[in-house]
């Protein structure tokens, strides 16, 4: 095999690799969500990580505090900012943790398929 068809080869099961795992992501988002409306679940984890983020708040500011206390009140709100966004980050994938594992599984399974068949490819099994 020569280094072009080795190529061509690898990029092309990439691209299979990554169709097929995007496929699992649909999947498993139309699984997850069964026919039902997205918005009253996005509303829902919003309203889950809304207490993660106040408590990201309040610790940057709790530990902004001691180190500029010399300095200005905007480096006390910009830690204070920053725990926010750490803790609605942290607040949001929790939340939503069950979508994740339902797109995760069925991207890993349809992905499993194509690298079950790509191996099978080079190392082809005779039954006689």
């Amino acid at each position: 095999m020569s280094v072009g068809e080795w190529v061509k080869s690898n990029v092309d099961y990439g691209r299979r690799l990554a169709e097929s795992g995007i496929e699992g992501v649909r999947s498993g988002q139309e699984e997850f969500f069964d026919g039902k409306p997205v918005t009253p679940f996005l509303e829902e984890v919003a309203k889950g990580a809304i207490v993660p983020a106040a408590i990201g708040a309040a610790l940057g500011v709790m530990i902004s505090y001691p180190l500029c206390r010399q300095k200005s009140k905007t480096a006390i709100f910009a830690y204070g900012l920053l725990g926010c966004a750490i803790g609605l980050g942290a607040g949001l994938a929790w939340e939503s943790r069950e979508l994740g594992a339902s797109v995760a599984g069925n991207a890993m399974k349809k992905m499993g398929k194509v690298r079950d068949e790509q191996w099978l490819s080079k190392h082809p099994i005779d039954y006689a």
